[in-house]
């Protein structure tokens, strides 16, 4: 048989996760391998661009999916269980697995605001796919891969310490070019005696200036409200500093935000976990570039430039009249 879609590969995931234990996602090819009867050739074969195996990148994609939509929990990166939503659907057919799937992919969709309109219709309207321009199906896969890639950020940073988090968001800063050419402009305060201050970032050699962090690893169906920006705040005064910069891998809340906003001897910046993940990912920290696609289109200048066959141009004029 030929390798199945992701899609076809639920039901047999779930049912190998039915003992309980916790699955590397490299413990799923031979199993599959074997329930499905692919042979060598077909559990070996690579996508014509020769960037991995295709049956591995299904798998890849349906566990991803399976975590997206909370019926398998991810321990640590690349580990998979299956939990109790999970268990629920163990005596479900494949399809009605792919129907909640769908379903709970398009509520999540739904909600993520700062999607573009048209990455929302492209994903959202899978029965008239064929209606899109391929250009705009690449676009909105790219954007899929990417939140996902997010979504795995998050998972990652939530099986840290606290002081790995501190160190990652100076890191994450210094990246993002604060601190300058000025050496070790970052630290992290010590973690008992913090004052409120979990690190700081000097913009100028003699440290004139400096940028304050409070750093909050916390999951992210939580959120951050306005006491702990109201905590910020004072010991930013406390210090006699006045720029700041919170950030969380979970969210703030609508009080928190509007406090932030309105602050008259201060500047503090939030940013949640969805920023938090884009930004790590934009600048490279952590990340790795899998695989580059050049889109080409054809370079006017240089063909206006080539002579024309005027007699072709001609004889073309005789077939439109």
């Amino acid at each position: 048989m030929s390798i199945p879609h992701f899609d076809d590969l639920r039901k047999p995931i779930l049912t190998l996760l039915e003992d309980g234990r916790v699955w590397k996602k490299s413990e799923f090819t031979e199993p599959l391998i074997k329930h499905l009867n692919l042979t060598d050739e077909e559990a070996s074969k690579e996508y014509e661009s020769g960037n991995g195996l295709i049956l591995v990148d299904r798998i890849s994609w349906a566990l991803s999916y399976f975590a997206l939509t909370d019926m398998l929990d991810r321990p640590k990166r690349g580990h998979y269980q299956i939990n109790g939503l999970g268990k629920s659907f163990l005596d479900k057919s494949n399809e009605d697995i792919n129907i909640f799937v769908k379903q709970k992919m398009a509520e999540r969709q739904a909600e993520k605001s700062t999607e573009t309109e048209l990455v929302k219709n492209v994903k959202e309207n899978d029965i008239n796919q064929n209606a899109n321009t391929p250009q705009e199906q690449l676009y909105a896969s790219y954007e899929t891969i990417r939140q996902e890639t997010y979504d795995e950020i998050l998972d990652t940073i939530l099986t840290k310490t606290p002081i790995a988090f501190e160190r990652l968001v100076i890191e994450l800063l210094q990246k993002m070019g604060y601190g300058g050419a000025v050496e070790k402009a970052g630290r992290v305060t010590p973690y008992t005696k913090d004052g409120g201050i979990d690190g700081e970032i000097y913009e100028d050699v003699l440290g004139l200036g400096r940028i304050h962090i409070q750093a909050k690893r916390y999951n992210k169906g939580s959120a951050i409200g306005r006491p702990d920006i109201q905590s910020f705040a004072g010991a930013l005064l406390g210090d006699n500093a006045n720029k700041g910069v919170f950030i969380t891998t979970s969210r703030f809340s609508a009080d928190a935000i509007t406090y932030a906003q309105n602050l008259s001897n201060a500047r503090i910046v939030l940013i949640d976990g969805q920023k938090l993940a884009e930004y790590i990912y934009k600048y490279g920290l952590g990340v790795q570039v899998e695989q580059t696609i050049s889109i080409k289109k054809l370079d006017t200048d240089y063909w206006d430039n080539m002579p024309d066959d005027i007699n072709s141009v001609q004889s073309d004029h005789k077939t439109l009249n």
